[in-house]
């Protein structure tokens, strides 16, 4: 079996995130897996042809990723003490993209990624991020429905 030494943990930073640290860390342990947890902010950038001031738009993501990192570090601070070299990153983009260009720049071996199991319109609307990263990840991905995990 192949060995997982970098594991990649993106995550929205909300309950469904929270439900699947567990996974994350047993996998981690079963591996001695290193940990990487990335937040992907979305970009605001397609604002601009509606006539919103460009420095309100980069006031605003600036702001976001302040934020964004605050929140990852308390995250990072309560759930993975039993893992102090667990890393975190905060980027802005669109969050599939940005899974894949992490892992491979990372060189992670395997991605544990939560779906919020959408269904019907709203999936069509909104996309999977989850489903995007089995499509196009260079690694194998795990793939963990929050609403299902005991």
């Amino acid at each position: 079996m192949k060995e997982f030494k970098k594991i990649l943990f993106p995550v929205d930073l909300s309950e469904s995130s929270e439900k699947l640290v567990p996974y994350v860390t047993t996998v981690a342990e079963k591996f001695q897996a290193e940990i990487h947890i990335l937040y992907v902010g979305r970009i605001f950038q397609y604002f601009t042809s509606i006539y919103v001031p460009h420095t309100s738009i980069n006031k605003f993501e600036e702001e976001l990723l302040q934020g964004a990192e605050k929140r990852m570090q308390e995250f990072k601070d309560y759930y993975f003490k039993a893992f102090p070299d667990t890393k975190t990153a905060v980027v802005l983009g669109d969050a599939s993209e940005e899974i894949k260009h992490y892992s491979e720049a990372e060189k992670i071996d395997l991605i544990i990624v939560g779906t919020h199991g959408r269904k019907g319109l709203d999936k069509v609307i909104f996309g999977s991020v989850a489903e995007q990263v089995v499509k196009t990840a260079p690694v194998p991905v795990m793939v963990i429905n929050p609403y299902k995990v005991l």
